[in-house]
């Protein structure tokens, strides 16, 4: 009987069996709109746990910067049953941990734990889903936190800068053009309440996802999801606003001097479609494109520009396809001694056009398809990583369905479709370079001042 009463709160399970599935999940989806993921890996009795909200810093209001990572602050702040604080000394008391992160287009919280502890951890986080208590005694102070946290990973550290500066000249005035942490004058003007609207507008079962993945069965989390959430009650949360394409950037090349930097470093970044936003599939083969160019010593520019050249004593691409609107393709290196940066700079625009020019090689292709393939048997030993892959998905508006077809999508990229993003990528125009050099001119007192010693007991999470 208490089964049947439990599942009273389920209005959906959906087994999932993909031609090349990647996490074989269960899903399902409480009667107050909670979609609940499960991956059972029984390598280790341990238990993740990640809630996901559909909410991040894109979803903030003007002028009010930061609010969604000063939100995510103060979620360990305390409920009506539990203390300031209190949520992460109870799991580490367990011998677990917890942390949270922020992003333009999610919030989430994770926590690992010995798996029988999962109703425990369950309980807590459907505890602060619906009853946060957001005073200002407590939030007042959290927001020098989250100050200290922006004054030591951005206002001191001149990657940081750097950073934040090149993005938002490549998307001024729009939401991926604003750092996730917000701009220190408005982080300095927002206060509890701008936190309780946001948490009430943002911050419901049916504005979240919870994937738990560990040594469980789908059948006992059923039972635990259904008891401990399901009482939770939905309630209207706020429409997330389209995201248009972004305007054109203010400028194609930036170069920021500082005395604070030990190593020159050259980034060049392009704006392209992301699953969202791409027309046909070619999401996936830009996909195939970053692990070509960027695959340790085998990858394309290492080959061209570090073994061959010497210009490069470095290089890392990034492509992330999982956001609401456009996606970063980004190529990062680093000069060889002796070697200017300049020269780095033309070194990569050559190698770039002459591949573009010539084509990548079809077997390099199907070698760069069969290692991603692997990447995604690899994953399936990972205790986070389906966390990570469902919910950076269902936050964006895909599917399970998606995740578990990944492998499949890439194995149908054809070598065409590899070399028609390549071609797009170097004649794309909305793009920036960005040169980040050391002071020459610096006195040794001012290098040195310029390394200040930072705390890394600051509470920052």
């Amino acid at each position: 009987m208490l089964w049947r009463g439990l599942l009273a709160f389920l209005l959906l399970l959906t087994p999932l069996t993909a031609r090349a599935a990647v996490f074989y999940p269960t899903s399902f989806t409480l009667a107050n709109g909670l979609q609940i993921i499960v991956v059972p890996n029984h390598l280790a009795p341990a238990v993740n746990q990640m809630v996901w909200y559909k909410v991040g810093s894109a979803d903030e209001v003007p002028n009010k910067t930061g609010l969604a990572h000063y939100l995510e602050h103060l979620m360990f702040r305390g409920t009506e049953g539990m203390g300031p604080g209190e949520f992460s000394k109870t799991i580490a008391a367990q011998g677990g941990d917890d942390n949270a992160f922020t992003a333009y287009d999610y919030t989430a919280f994770h926590e690992t734990v010995a798996a029988d502890r999962l109703p425990m951890i369950m309980q807590m986080e459907a505890d602060r889903m619906q009853n946060l208590r957001i005073m200002p005694e407590t939030a007042t102070p959290e927001l020098s936190v989250v100050l200290d946290e922006r004054q030591q990973r951005t206002d001191n550290d001149p990657d940081g800068r750097f950073e934040e500066k090149l993005r938002h000249l490549l998307m001024p005035h729009y939401p991926y053009g604003v750092p996730v942490i917000g701009w220190r004058q408005e982080i300095e003007k927002l206060t509890a309440s701008d936190a309780t609207d946001f948490y009430k507008r943002h911050y419901a079962p049916n504005n979240a996802v919870v994937i738990i993945s560990g040594d469980v069965t789908p059948d006992k989390v059923m039972r635990m999801a259904a008891s401990i959430y399901g009482p939770l009650e939905r309630h209207d949360v706020t429409e997330r606003r389209p995201l248009p394409p972004p305007p054109n950037p203010v400028q194609h090349r930036f170069v920021m001097v500082d005395v604070g930097v030990e190593q020159a470093e050259l980034q060049w970044q392009v704006v392209v479609p992301s699953y969202n936003t791409q027309k046909g599939q070619e999401a996936y083969a830009y996909e195939v494109l970053a692990e070509a160019l960027d695959s340790g010593e085998i990858g394309v520019l290492y080959r061209k520009l570090v073994a061959e050249q010497g210009v490069a004593s470095g290089i890392e691409t990034s492509y992330d396809p999982d956001a609401r609107g456009p996606a970063l393709f980004t190529i990062a290196l680093t000069p060889h001694p002796g070697k200017k940066p300049e020269q780095l700079e033309k070194a990569l625009r050559d190698a770039l056009q002459d591949l573009a020019q010539h084509g990548l090689d079809a077997k390099l292709i199907e070698d760069t398809k069969e290692r991603l393939q692997r990447e995604a048997i690899f994953a399936r030993d990972s205790l986070m990583m389906p966390g990570y892959a469902f919910g950076m998905a269902i936050t964006t508006g895909h599917t399970v369905t998606d995740v578990e077809e990944w492998p499949d999508r890439i194995k149908a990229v054809t070598p065409e479709a590899v070399n028609a993003a390549l071609t797009d990528l170097v004649a794309n125009p909305h793009s920036i370079t960005g040169l980040l050099l050391p002071d020459a001119h610096a006195s040794k007192a001012a290098r040195e001042a310029a390394h200040p010693v930072l705390s890394h007991d600051m509470g920052i999470r």
